[in-house]
């Protein structure tokens, strides 16, 4: 217990010595959290909370694209631009602006798109009017098969953001359609035609059974949905666990090319409690530097008008998830520092594999995302297993079933590499 004890202290003594090992448990987390926060904040956000700057080329002038424009102005979501420097658009001019990215997108009303749309009404009022028995019949024609309005997108515009545009715009052509088609009944009817009320909401009315997001959750959280904060502070967070293996193995490197290590395994008693003792204590450095970065998530973010972190309600839970990765990364960084004899060695060896085991394991991306073939290498990710447990307890309500895998997975791989390192450090004293 007291070889333990000792390794204890001397590891502490050696960790508040070195200032720049300090700064990379702790400052570094804190500004990958900060940036990657605000970086990532516009791709979590609905797109109906942003607002865009469309070109808007109106080649019909008649009735459906006045409201067309209309509905796109009152909808909140869109800036529209008719004319560039006090002249009007034009169809090449608006492909040129969206082109080389002056523009994001623009929206083009051909000529005769009311036209257009007042004949299918009439057809539908015709048909309508055979059903149910009203006399007359409005004037139609053949409808035109090409006829549509015309969205353009910056070339490197996001496949979502072109789907959310485009359905936006969709709702608004189908409430003005439906609009016109009640219109054209009540003329065949003996009614006002445009002069009547037209208030009554058709697309309203057909939506009686409507499609809505429910939480998943018995409990109201204090969060409605994944946020960039809520991704990226945990995410990091064990990202900056997992970078003290570079400390770790450099420290152990360090003190068997100066002969301090050698001068440990003579002092009498087991190998063992030298490396018992450096496990607990960068076990509770991780720990540490963890909940640090949690309070990081609560208290910072706010200021730079981010959503503030939602916490577990079951902090035991949390602290075994968070003890157990602070474990699986300390013992890899014993390892590490165990199997190479020079830190020009080791070093590259723990920076990248930390780097390949976040990019597998969801930290930079969801898994969910990942090809098949990196979706079967992310198992074998520490940081998968970690940010998946933490997400379990933040997001979703979990009890310790839900942590038992994860957990198990994590331990489990720090026996494994501890017990690799001891045998390795056996064979080279052999």
């Amino acid at each position: 217990m007291k070889r333990i004890f000792a390794t204890y202290i001397k590891e502490w003594q050696l960790i508040r010595r070195d200032l720049g090992g300090l700064a990379l448990l702790f400052l570094m987390p804190v500004l990958l959290i900060t940036i990657m926060a605000l970086v990532q904040d516009a791709p979590f956000k609905d797109y109906k909370d942003l607002k865009f700057e469309a070109l808007f080329l109106n080649q019909d002038k008649g009735k459906v694209s006045q409201s067309i424009k209309e509905g796109l102005l009152k909808s909140g979501q869109f800036i529209l631009i008719e004319s560039i420097d006090q002249k009007p658009l034009d169809l090449n001019l608006t492909r040129k602006l969206v082109q080389d990215g002056s523009y994001k997108l623009a929206i083009v009303i051909p000529a005769g798109t009311t036209a257009e749309i007042v004949n299918s009404a009439n057809q539908i009022a015709n048909e309508i009017g055979k059903k149910v028995g009203i006399p007359g019949s409005l004037p139609h024609r053949e409808s035109r098969d090409s006829l549509s309005i015309d969205v353009m997108f910056d070339p490197v515009s996001k496949p979502t953001f072109r789907v959310a545009i485009l359905n936006a715009i969709d709702k608004f052509t189908t409430r003005i359609q439906a609009d016109i088609v009640l219109e054209r009944i009540g003329k065949l009817n003996g009614g006002e035609g445009e002069g009547q009320d037209t208030s009554f909401n058709f697309e309203e009315k057909l939506h009686a059974l409507s499609v809505k997001e429910v939480s998943s959750q018995q409990q109201k959280q204090k969060i409605s949905m994944m946020n960039s904060v809520q991704h990226n502070v945990p995410a990091w967070a064990i990202f900056g666990m997992f970078f003290m293996i570079i400390l770790i193995c450099e420290n152990i490197i360090n003190e068997r090319t100066q002969g301090s290590w050698t001068r440990l395994k003579l002092i009498p008693g087991s190998f063992s409690h030298i490396l018992i003792g450096k496990m607990l204590f960068y076990v509770l450095l991780g720990i540490i530097q963890f909940y640090l970065m949690l309070m990081v998530g609560v208290y910072l973010m706010p200021y730079i008008g981010l959503p503030s972190l939602h916490l577990s309600e079951t902090p035991f839970l949390l602290l075994i998830m968070v003890w157990s990765i602070a474990m699986c990364a300390t013992t890899f960084g014993i390892l590490v520092g165990t199997v190479f004899k020079t830190t020009q060695q080791a070093l590259p060896v723990a920076a990248m594999s930390v780097v390949i085991l976040s990019a597998v394991g969801g930290v930079w991306v969801p898994v969910e995302v990942l090809p098949s073939i990196l979706k079967n290498i992310s198992l074998i990710s520490p940081m998968r297993w970690g940010l998946q447990g933490i997400n379990n307890l933040l997001l979703r309500e979990s009890c310790w079933q839900d942590i038992l895998q994860p957990v198990s997975i994590l331990l489990g791989g720090s026996v494994i590499t501890m017990v690799l390192a001891w045998w390795v450090e056996n064979r080279r004293k052999g």
